[in-house]
């Protein structure tokens, strides 16, 4: 299996001395670090692991355990490396990235993330907000009112750096935490300057086809809410096709770009991380697993398993547990 392996040059800022970088990107480095102390002060008390905030829709990243490896199925989000480095890892692609670089997943993932850099002493810190559709096509209408429907399809994730005003907006929005009768009023108008400011980055054209009706990537995202309501269910291409009003040639091309592996390839990893789950959150054992998510053979899910997770269903679960 080969890898395709992106590495960005900001991902190495944090080791670099700031004064070779441009002035531009020393602020970006400069405002992270602010939203790092931000973030740490605010986890420091809660231990490992993604904590909620009194903002709906923002939750904090905490981790001091270098090499930890989660495998889940994500949904849009907008999420900044504050401190240490990330690996993110999509079917056959990985992506290593760091301080003040931003990931944005547009359509629901199953992605691998492991947090890299990550001591007790320098814990891995991220800000993650989870992305409202309707609030995004309010803003395309006001900013985009004749934006094509039909553009290409485009990468249902990317990695970009952050500039110092898109930093900005998250450092405000989590001082916000401090005055919780502020809230209400001032974190939508601030979560609003973030779409704002993703839609006007060098990752626009992506950004603004997640809440355009009729793209293609937005017809693709339909698709995927479909698949994973039904993944125990045997997949039918042609009807799936049929609901993105796509040839089942041009469903399979649009949605292989969107996310980066088939229809087919998609629903197994759905139904692999529901297994895995179901056998640690409810005790059932590997037979019962694969049946209820779509199996017919024990002995096909074991290997699908086993490929997916590095060890056979039992031997995995012990190991997390």
């Amino acid at each position: 299996m080969t890898s395709k392996t992106l590495n960005y040059q900001t991902a190495l800022y944090a080791s670099s001395s700031q004064e070779t970088l441009p002035s531009q990107q020393r602020f970006a480095i400069d405002k992270c670090e602010e939203l790092a102390a931000l973030v740490d002060r605010y986890t420091d008390d809660k231990g490992d692991g993604v904590h909620a905030t009194a903002i709906d829709p923002l939750v904090l990243v905490r981790n001091c355990d270098n090499c930890t490896t989660t495998q889940a199925v994500n949904e849009p989000l907008f999420a900044i490396v504050v401190q240490g480095k990330k690996k993110v890892s999509i079917n056959e692609e990985t992506f290593w990235y760091g301080m003040a670089q931003y990931l944005l997943v547009s359509v629901d993932l199953p992605l691998s993330v492991c947090m890299l850099e990550a001591t007790p002493n320098q814990p891995y810190l991220g800000f993650k907000l989870n992305l409202d559709h309707a609030e995004l096509c309010d803003i395309i209408a006001q900013t985009h009112p004749n934006i094509s429907k039909k553009e290409n399809a485009v990468r249902g994730w990317f990695v970009s750096d952050a500039d110092p005003s898109l930093i900005d907006c998250t450092i405000r929005l989590t001082k916000l935490l401090d005055t919780p009768q502020d809230i209400p009023f001032l974190a939508p108008m601030i979560i609003r300057e973030i779409y704002y400011r993703l839609l006007m980055g060098e990752q626009g054209e992506a950004v603004r086809q997640i809440a355009t009706s009729g793209s293609n990537m937005q017809r693709i995202a339909e698709v995927i809410k479909r698949i994973k309501v039904d993944f125990a269910k045997p997949l039918r291409v042609e009807e799936l096709a049929k609901q993105a009003n796509m040839s089942v040639a041009s469903f399979h091309r649009h949605f292989k770009a969107v996310t980066s592996m088939s229809p087919l390839q998609y629903q197994k990893q759905l139904r692999l991380l529901s297994a895995r789950q179901m056998m640690l959150a409810e005790t059932v054992d590997a037979t019962q697993a694969a049946y209820r998510v779509g199996y017919e053979s024990t002995s096909q899910f074991s290997r699908e398993y086993s490929r997916m997770f590095g060890a056979p269903p039992m031997r995995d679960i012990e190991r997390l547990r």
